[in-house]
Parts: C-alpha cells; structure tokens; sequence
C-alpha cells in the first residue's frame, strides 16, 4: 500500500471518530462512537453486547494513547493518530492489529448476530454496514467480497480479516465506516 493511500485512509477513520469536531480524538469519541452503533442497531444501550464493544472501543482508545505517549485522560491529535496508527499497521503487523482491532469486530458481530448462533448472514451483514455508515446498497457485493469459504454466513476471523485487508491495502472493501 502507498502512503498516501494509507493515510487517507487513516485520516478518514481520524475524521469518523472525532465525534465532537474538535480535531483531537479523546476516550469520549470512542464510547460515543460504541454508543452511535448500539444506537443503530437498537440494541439496548444496558444490554451485555452493549457493554462489551464499549469495553472494545475504550481499550482501543487506551491502546492508542499508551502508543503515542499519552494517558487515557488525553487527547491524540491527528498527526499522533496518524503516526500510532500506522505504527500499528506497519510495525505491529497483523497479530497486533487482530489484538487490538479485534475486540471491536467482536463486538459488532455480537450486536448484528440476532439469531445467537456466532456468526452473521447477509441481512445482519447489510445491517451492520448500515448501522455503522456504510451505503446500504454495497452491502451484497462486499458479503460475497468477505464471504473467503462462500458458505453465506461470515464469522468474527472473516470480518477481521476483511477489515485487516482494508487497513493493510488488500482490500477496498471497508466495513467500519
């Protein structure tokens, strides 16, 4: 992947999760941020899933400060995102991509997931990129695009690949919005 495919797109996950404008990403952005996508799912901001892609989206944020010098009670600037980000992404490699981003998948696919059953159909699929604000209308051709073994269904290591694809500039196919 170039650079600047890199980070443009490493600029447009700095502008989604700055949720106040304010041109620092703070822990606040991040439970806004989880509580944006139960929201969209109607999920119940109480509910255990809830709870736990919260619990995701902070220890991100946490993970991400740590990185970049600061405390969870800072803020990163952009040019510090941009720098632990791709930090992460080229230096860190996948393990701890999956490590880090992993949590969030998790905790996505458990809002989406209304049958219980651990993994996700193209109508729960087509909800998620919905819910996170992703167009509707590209949800078929990225199921069939994620969907690695075509049995219509995709499990947590699927989507996280999909998304490790998309950051690591394997893939267009972007699933967090």
């Amino acid at each position: 992947m170039t650079t600047a495919i890199a980070n443009d797109r490493l600029r447009k996950r700095f502008a989604k999760w700055d949720l106040d404008g304010s041109g620092s990403l703070e822990r606040s952005d991040f439970v806004q941020e989880a509580e944006n996508v139960v929201r969209a799912f109607g999920a119940d901001a109480q509910s255990s899933q809830a709870e736990e892609l919260r619990a995701a989206f902070t220890t991100l944020f946490d993970h991400l400060a740590t990185r970049a010098g600061q405390t969870p009670a800072g803020s990163l600037s952009e040019e510090q995102f941009l720098q632990v980000a791709e930090g992460m992404v080229t230096e860190g490699g996948e393990a701890d991509f999956d490590r880090v981003l992993g949590p969030v998948v998790q905790g996505i696919v458990g809002l989406c997931d209304r049958n219980n059953d651990g993994v996700i159909d193209a109508g729960e699929f087509a909800s998620w990129l919905t819910a996170v604000g992703v167009d509707r209308s590209q949800a078929a051709a990225a199921f069939v695009d994620i969907d690695t073994n075509g049995d219509g269904e995709l499990s947590v290591a699927e989507l996280l690949s999909a998304v490790r694809d998309f950051h690591f500039g394997r893939s267009d196919v972007e699933l967090l919005g």
